[in-house]
Formats: structure tokens, C-alpha cells, sequence
């Protein structure tokens, strides 16, 4: 798979901004079907950084209920925690 095709997009949450400000972690939803190898490949590739190590979380589909009664689904997804190497940087909206 091509870089594109593995990093979807960054996740931006509270949580993650945390992470990216008191170490050197950022996050992004992969593909479903990436490994860590791609992963971390896809990273070094998009933003030539080194990428000491990754974390990879499945959130398993569930089904969206309201009232009791079950009226669709909510979309599983696979979340990338990524260690960068000591001194290695991604700004994503630094200056805005």
C-alpha cells in the first residue's frame, strides 16, 4: 500500500494533544488492513521523521441504538499511536 492509502488522517483530540505536547506522540486512523511496519513506513515516508516506535488500537464496530431499539451502526476504525525518535517533530497547525 501507498502512504496515502495507510495514514487516513490525524486524530486531533484532547487526549492526543496531551500526548503530542508532554512526549513525542502523535496519532492518525489507518487503514484497517495496516500493520505496524506499514505504519511506520507511511510516517517515515510522508514527513521524514524517524519513528522509534507505533501502537496500533482496533475500535470494533457497535450498533446505535436510541430507545432501546437498534437503528444502525456505528463504523469500526484502527487508531496509530506513534513514538517519534527524541528531537523528531510533525506540526500539523502550528501558527494558526
Amino acid at each position: 500500500m501507498d502512504f496515502t492509502q495507510v495514514l487516513l488522517k490525524p486524530l486531533l483530540t484532547e487526549k492526543t494533544n496531551d500526548l503530542k505536547e508532554s512526549g513525542q506522540v502523535v496519532s492518525f486512523l489507518v487503514h484497517p488492513d495496516a500493520n505496524k511496519i506499514e505504519v511506520k513506513q507511511a510516517v517515515e515516508k510522508a514527513f521524514g521523521v524517524k519513528v522509534e516506535s507505533v501502537n496500533v488500537i482496533r475500535r470494533a464496530p457497535r450498533a446505535r441504538k436510541r430507545q432501546g431499539r437498534v437503528i444502525g451502526r456505528v463504523a469500526g476504525s484502527k487508531k496509530a499511536y506513534i513514538t517519534l525518535v527524541k528531537g523528531e517533530k510533525i506540526d500539523f497547525f502550528e501558527g494558526v
